[in-house]
């Protein structure tokens, strides 16, 4: 048998008997209208979901899409590799806005300032995804990386907002400035990269992880460990579409309808019924977002 196109959308799953959301999406990047992303999603029990701002323009975007459709939460930041950009440049243009002047730490703070203006819509619900990523980002980023990142966390103790964080190889300084900075009471761990270990002190810090399609990777072993020691309570679930599409799709593109198939796998390394998870996760998703 041939392998499926890798351009061709993966089957509707089975519906999810308990409806839940998906708490990290890129509508923005997908190939569908939204209102064909939503229907789809809502067809197999995916009935809310969390629209992601990664730049200016984009939290813009996740704003007023937030606004028009009530099955829509945003969240609004600057993404960690963003921050470096603005203020060093991006010379190359391989980010998706194109070659970029250096703007300095002025031009930071005036992309703050503007995240900081639709942190205070009420439809916005988070503030993120933000956070430290040592993987794209080298050296020469990093201390615009955590000036921005620190400053996502007051924006959103301020608004009283949920932290969405994005850590990506990062993990000992992310714990060390959400501890130096005092963490807003609301964080979630957007697709949750770290191991047992780590899952454990998030647990007893409150901190909500999110767990994506990742999980049902063959090597991502040290993410099923987490997610088994995870209390039920602080799990979500999230497709980070149209990135990270659960196995036997890899490698095709994700969008929110795929969630029962990672919401499914989950449920299994933590012995739960689809149910029952699919219940916790529902509740978490409602009260890490405030909706």
């Amino acid at each position: 048998m041939a392998p499926q196109d890798k351009d061709t959308p993966p089957p509707l799953p089975e519906p999810l008997r308990v409806a839940v959301a998906d708490s990290h999406t890129h509508l923005d990047m997908q190939d569908s209208t939204v209102d064909e992303a939503l229907a789809k999603a809502a067809s197999v029990g995916v009935t809310t979901v969390v629209q992601v701002g990664c730049d200016l323009a984009g939290s813009r975007w996740a704003a007023e899409t937030a606004a028009a459709y009530d099955s829509v939460h945003a969240t609004v930041a600057l993404h960690p590799n963003e921050a470096p950009r603005i203020v060093l440049g991006d010379p190359d243009g391989w980010s998706r806005q194109g070659a970029r002047e250096a703007g300095g730490d002025a031009a930071l703070d005036t992309a703050l300032a503007g995240i900081d203006e639709l942190a205070a819509l009420p439809q916005v619900r988070g503030v993120g995804e933000t956070g430290l990523d040592y993987f794209r980002t080298g050296p020469e980023g990093m201390a615009a990386q955590e000036r921005s990142f620190r400053a996502h966390i007051e924006i959103a103790k301020r608004h009283g907002k949920a932290l969405v964080i994005h850590d990506r190889e990062a993990h000992d300084d992310v714990l060390r400035i959400l501890r130096e900075e005092g963490a807003p009471e609301r964080v979630v761990f957007h697709c949750y990269s770290g191991d047992a270990a780590m899952a454990e002190i998030c647990a007893a810090a409150g901190y909500f992880m999110s767990f994506a399609g990742n999980v049902t990777f063959k090597n991502a072993r040290h993410l099923r460990e987490a997610l088994a020691v995870a209390p039920p309570e602080l799990v979500l679930v999230e497709t980070d579409a149209p990135f990270l599409t659960p196995a036997p799709y890899r490698g095709r593109a994700n969008a929110p309808y795929l969630i029962p198939v990672t919401l499914r796998a989950m449920a299994e390394v933590k012995a739960m019924t689809e149910d029952a998870l699919a219940t916790a996760v529902a509740a978490n998703t409602a009260r890490a977002f405030g909706y």
